[in-house]
């Protein structure tokens, strides 16, 4: 992890965030088309689930947090269901801290391409960190939503996707119900948790703030009026850009070349 000196800037307006680079994460989000994967990120983000289905090339958002006075980025990456350009995938996997891998529990061919996928990404991990001498966990947690469908529309066993998880304590399994909201929140508290990362990045344990507040939202002392009691706050960055693959590629030949174990990546771009 590089020093942490070396800090990470967010602009936007007159707001300007220093997150300090080993407090920089990328969750990436894989799973087969129509799966929900969006609908989770949304949740995520905003709370809200979106009726209406938008096939997703690729999205990126940032979210940026002050936890008791220590600041955090969360990029998270949701990918393309359909994998049109397989090394755009192996290099989201590259770059990736943190996975979700979603299926649908209606759907038996989402739920193997979630084997596949889960067996990808070890196998790419695993190849970079021997040329890397890393020794860090790969938290992952495989998700099957749409949980609130009659079990008659069911199609894979709830010991299915645990047998998945069985043999890595850094991999858990959870069924969810973006739409419904049901084991969303859990199943972020515990990849977090896995990921040594703080509890209070899960949806419902920070007080969500508006871009407003960025010039303060820094600050140590930052405090809001009505929530005295809470020491954690989370806010979107609205005009946050995927960085270019060209940073991407960069920061994994530095890993390789052990160039310094950086965890900077490109800056955000906000218009």
């Amino acid at each position: 992890f590089q020093d942490q000196a070396m800090m990470k800037t967010i602009s936007g307006g007159s707001c300007n965030l220093n997150v300090p680079a080993k407090n920089s994460y990328r969750m990436v989000v894989l799973g087969a088309s129509r799966v929900g994967k969006s609908s989770i990120v949304s949740r995520f983000l905003n709370g809200r689930f979106e009726d209406q289905y938008t096939p997703t090339i690729e999205d990126f958002h940032r979210k940026v947090y002050n936890i008791r006075g220590d600041m955090y980025q969360l990029d998270i990456l949701d990918t393309s269901g359909n994998h049109p350009f397989p090394a755009m995938r192996r290099l989201s996997i590259l770059t990736g801290d943190v996975f979700i891998l979603v299926f649908s529990l209606d759907n038996r061919e989402s739920f193997d391409e979630v084997k596949r996928l889960q067996k990808q990404i070890l196998e790419v991990k695993s190849c970079l960190k021997n040329k890397t001498k890393e020794s860090a966990d790969l938290p992952m947690v495989i998700c099957g939503n749409k949980n609130d469908h009659s079990e008659i529309f069911r199609k894979v066993r709830t010991d299915e996707g645990e047998n998945l998880v069985s043999s890595d304590e850094n991999c858990a399994y959870f069924e969810v119900s973006a739409k419904k909201n049901t084991n969303v929140d859990e199943m972020f508290y515990v990849l977090f948790s896995m990921a040594k990362l703080p509890h209070e990045m899960s949806p419902s344990l920070h007080r969500k703030i508006s871009i407003q507040y960025g010039d303060t939202f820094q600050q140590k002392s930052f405090r809001m009026r009505r929530v005295k009691d809470m020491d954690a706050y989370g806010m979107i960055s609205p005009f946050a850009r995927r960085p270019s693959v060209n940073s991407d590629l960069k920061y994994i030949k530095s890993k390789v070349l052990r160039e310094g174990q950086s965890r900077e990546r490109e800056k955000c771009t906000v218009q």
